[in-house]
């Protein structure tokens, strides 16, 4: 193994006495020394979450060995459980329509090193930011979308995907509604960015109705795309303050920087294995 490469378990089931023990001397009697450990308890829904990463220097199991040896760990508990190794690098795509600021922060981040993850591609229904992916080294394919063509195009960014074997889907502003049919391809591994802190103004123009209300909070909300529109579990929020002298175009400014923040923080989380989904409701152990 190389050293300093580490493994790490994402862990839910029903909350039962014995869990922490049996995940710790599963590591422990395999030669592993555990860097990091959290869970949480969900008592109302009776339900166990656990994070935990170990080193791999001189573990006795191969990564192949690991994941067949914990099954038998996770059978007894009934555990759901996904296994990552810190070496690998999951394979993005970033769909994206006119606005950049958002696919600008995320390449940024990903050249700088922020983001442990292979991007592969932009895709867009505009053709406006083929430049920003060019500058950053990536290939971007346009793809215009009319009511007529939706599912036809739909495939063909579907076979895009497939084609770059892409592990997670970011919607960087991307301005359109994925079908029923894509979003279960990539069961919890697409991510938005909605401009509204949910549930509060959800659909479409946010910012307007917002100050439309009179609010005095705007904020940006990145989570799980589901079947159910601006619905799916919540990974990361963030706010910030306005006032009554804040015009629309005021809070659409203020609500991009949050958006930025809010989206990048959130695919770092899903990149670091640090999101457990359970329901429609998240545990981040950040």
């Amino acid at each position: 193994m190389q050293k300093g490469t580490t493994a790490t378990l994402l862990i839910s089931c029903a909350d039962q006495p014995g869990l922490v023990a049996a995940v710790s001397e599963f590591v422990f009697k395999h030669g592993g020394s555990i860097l990091s450990a959290d869970q949480h308890t969900d008592q109302r829904e009776g339900m166990f979450l656990q994070r935990v990463e170990w080193g791999l220097g001189g573990f006795a199991l191969d990564r192949g060995a690991i994941a067949h040896e914990f099954s038998k760990v996770a059978s007894r508990f009934g555990m759901q459980w996904k296994l990552r190794f810190s070496d690998q690098r999951l394979k993005v795509a970033v769909l994206v329509s006119k606005q950049s600021h958002c696919l600008y922060d995320l390449l940024a981040r990903w050249r700088a090193g922020e983001l442990h993850a292979d991007i592969k591609i932009v895709l867009s229904n505009h053709p406006d930011l083929a430049n920003v992916a060019r500058c950053f080294g990536l290939p971007f394919e346009h793809y215009p979308v009319d009511a007529e063509n939706k599912a036809a195009q739909e495939q063909k960014l579907l076979d895009v995907l497939n084609a770059h074997q892409i592990d997670l889907v970011v919607l960087a502003r991307y301005m359109q509604i994925l079908s029923d049919d894509f979003v279960a391809r990539f069961p919890k591994r697409i991510i938005n960015i909605h401009h509204s802190f949910l549930p509060a103004f959800a659909g479409a123009k946010p910012y307007h109705r917002a100050h439309a209300r009179g609010v005095k909070l705007i904020g940006a909300t990145a989570h799980y795309v589901t079947a159910d529109l601006d619905e799916g579990p919540i990974i990361a929020q963030d706010v910030t303050r306005i006032t009554h002298r804040d015009a629309v175009d005021d809070l659409i400014a203020k609500g991009k920087d949050l958006e930025k923040i809010v989206l990048s923080r959130a695919v770092g989380w899903h990149l670091g294995a640090r999101v457990i989904v359970y329901g429609n409701r998240t545990v981040v152990f950040a």
